[in-house]
């Protein structure tokens, strides 16, 4: 049985497919972070974003963040599923999905997973607003 499940994708994500992946029915806490593109960002009109990634490292930098929410916390199965590539407004982006014995455990772990990925692994985002873009993190 499958406890990992990672993948960077072209396409749209599937909150149902995140989920599906993470169900044990030795788990009664599942938490799901979902994250959208939103059209606003610093006051100034958001019109797309593109991801760029190192996808060989991104996901073994993924799998790397899945195993430490495994030992830092109670989980049993973790899914972390990334766009590349156009995303749209209201399009996921990105889903953690964390399922545990107890909810505490999975809500540490979802928000772990978030914090890290943002902070370690090689995806870059170009934020495309109406008067011009930028890359997120290169921007004085």
């Amino acid at each position: 049985m499958e406890t990992t499940n990672i993948f960077i994708s072209k396409d749209p994500l599937s909150i149902d497919t995140a989920y599906q992946s993470v169900l044990d029915v030795s788990c009664g806490g599942n938490c799901l972070f979902i994250g959208t593109v939103r059209n606003k960002n610093k006051g100034k009109t958001v019109t797309h974003l593109d991801f760029e990634t190192y996808e060989e490292m991104a996901v073994k930098e993924m799998a790397k963040i899945a195993a430490r929410c495994k030992e830092k916390f109670d989980v049993k199965k973790i899914a972390i599923h990334h766009r590349s590539g156009y995303v749209g407004l209201t399009d996921i982006a990105v889903i953690i999905a964390v399922a545990s014995p107890h909810r505490t455990d999975a809500f540490e772990a979802c928000k772990f997973a978030i914090d890290t990925l943002k902070e370690t692994v090689p995806i870059w985002k170009k934020e495309h607003l109406e008067d011009g873009s930028y890359w997120v993190g290169a921007r004085p």
